[in-house]
């Protein structure tokens, strides 16, 4: 494994100052020299000036958030960080590698969840490089090595988990968002340590049953709220039952024996409960009559 090394060269300024006045000292002794007709100082001064003119290629620019990362036939030999104008050897090769923020969005993966629905789901993943070395001697190509990991990642994290939860307080894609992207964006970084890759964040972006079976789970959803509707409304009217026969009680209003109380409680459960309007009857009977 190759680890990242900070190596910064020279200052650019002085470097590219010094070498132009070498290179016009070089020009004018060349001149000179052929003038009083030293041609072999001449031919010397010549080749002084081009290698002069070669070490000024020595100078390259380091951007914010960009490092260059140095290399002398193959062999690595640091990542210069400062930025600004920078001289080093003319013969290092000299790769930019961006450390900016990034993100990118996965496209829609349709894979089964813990109960084996297909699901369409997606990520937004940020990232950015930390070690640049890593970044590009441990793998072909990072970014690409990102964007195939992070969807491997939400593929394996999807079928962990439940769309919708079946127990209550078990873990589901749709209902614990914030814990999901935790265990994503871990997950992620897991598989990204080697290519010295930081993720910074990672958020499900799209998520949805597939179309095959999106229409049958809308109504499995329809009638679960159905269900639940019904039982707080059955709940709620067997509460005012019970609060008006104890105010009736205690106010003595009336005097109801069991068969009056259980028609009472029957007509009002009827009320309460019915999704239609109820339309007003005269009861001049009894159970018995």
């Amino acid at each position: 494994m190759i680890r990242e090394q900070e190596f910064n060269g020279g200052p650019g300024i002085p470097m590219l100052f010094l070498w132009l006045a070498l290179i016009l000292v070089s020009g004018a002794g060349t001149v000179f020299a052929l003038r009083v007709g030293q041609a072999a100082l001449a031919v010397v001064l010549i080749l002084v000036a081009l290698a002069f003119i070669v070490a000024l290629c020595g100078l390259f620019m380091v951007n914010p958030n960009e490092f260059k990362v140095l290399q002398l036939f193959g062999d690595y030999v640091g990542t210069a960080k400062l930025p600004g104008l920078r001289w080093a050897n003319p013969f290092y090769s000299k790769k930019r590698v961006s450390v900016r923020t990034r993100n990118f969005e996965t496209g829609k993966l349709k894979v089964n969840d813990k109960s084996g629905n297909p699901i369409e789901i997606a990520a937004v993943v940020v990232w950015r490089v930390v070690d640049t070395a890593e970044a590009l001697f441990n793998v072909d190509d990072y970014i690409n090595f990102v964007h195939v990991q992070s969807e491997s990642a939400i593929r394996n994290l999807a079928t962990h988990y439940a769309y919708v939860a079946d127990h209550e307080g078990e873990m589901a894609l749709s209902s614990h968002t914030a814990e999901i992207s935790v265990g994503l964006r871990d997950e992620i970084q897991a598989r990204l340590e080697q290519a010295g890759v930081n993720v910074v964040e990672a958020r499900i972006s799209h998520l949805a049953y597939a179309p095959e079976i999106a229409a049958a789970m809308l109504q499995r959803q329809q009638a679960s709220a159905v269900v639940a509707a019904r039982f707080k409304i059955v709940e709620g009217a067997v509460g005012m039952v019970e609060h008006a026969l104890e105010m009736l009680s205690q106010k003595q209003i009336i005097d109801l024996d069991p068969e009056r109380r259980a028609a009472m409680v029957s007509n009002l459960l009827v009320v309460l409960c019915s999704d239609r309007h109820t339309q007003p009857v005269i009861n001049a009977g009894s159970l018995y009559h």
